[in-house]
């Protein structure tokens, strides 16, 4: 009786596994159902923006021997402030920074020659007037001019609202993803259904007119007219 009833105590767990194997394999197959049931398309969305702020960088600088020091930073200050008098003459009073005196060793082969120094000091300008920041970079030769050695970078201009645009631009980049989708699923005799899930990508913000892009992301700081570009990964289930 003992024999008998542990008998059939394994087969209704031998049965129960059987049906719960069955199960798993059921849903198994459904959800492989599901996932072939399904498109995932890119869809992309751009606009052109107006650089709202603008950022320049750049530096004067002396040469000075090291008995003559002195005379070198005497002449940076008035270097300084002739700088100063321009950006202030220029409308940008408030506007720059310069920094305190940097001072680098100038390399020589000759080890006998006298030692001299290179005495820089760095100037950022931040403006959101953009078109008067592109003047200001056009009339720097001013500084020269002046008798000031100047040395300057390109102005870089940004667009502040970026994060607020790609917001905007979602639902264009959705809609481009569907119609892509559309023509897709036709081929195949089936119709979107709904979205699924969507997923951001990279932004690309480039010069007006540009084709080449990054799997990174740009941010093209050259010019003032720009393009922004989101592009979206959506899956659409089918019908």
């Amino acid at each position: 009786m003992e024999k008998s009833n542990k008998l059939l105590f394994f087969g209704l767990i031998i049965g129960l596994s059987l049906i719960i194997s069955a199960g798993l394999v059921a849903k198994t197959f459904l959800d492989v159902k599901n996932l072939d049931n399904v498109i995932t398309v890119s869809g992309s969305a751009k606009q052109k923006v107006t650089s709202d702020s603008a950022r320049w960088t750049g530096n004067f600088t002396r040469t000075a021997t090291k008995d003559n020091l002195k005379d070198g930073y005497n002449q940076m200050k008035n270097d300084e402030k002739t700088v100063n008098d321009f950006l202030i003459a220029q409308g940008f009073k408030d506007h720059f920074e310069i920094s305190p005196v940097f001072m680098n060793e100038v390399y020589k082969s000759d080890s006998n020659a006298p030692k001299e120094y290179n005495l820089t000091q760095n100037i950022e300008i931040k403006s959101d007037d953009v078109n008067k920041m592109k003047e200001l970079a056009k009339n720097s030769d001013g500084l020269a001019s002046k008798g000031i050695i100047f040395s300057a970078n390109s102005v870089e201009y940004y667009y502040s609202k970026l994060p607020e645009l790609r917001v905007s631009l979602l639902p264009e980049a959705i809609k481009d993803a569907k119609q892509r989708a559309d023509i897709i699923s036709a081929s195949s005799g089936k119709a979107v259904d709904s979205v699924k899930s969507v997923s951001m990508g990279v932004v690309q913000v480039m010069p007006v007119g540009a084709v080449e892009i990054s799997d990174y992301g740009s941010y093209d700081t050259s010019g003032i007219e720009k393009e922004v570009m989101i592009t979206v990964k959506t899956i659409f289930s089918l019908k």
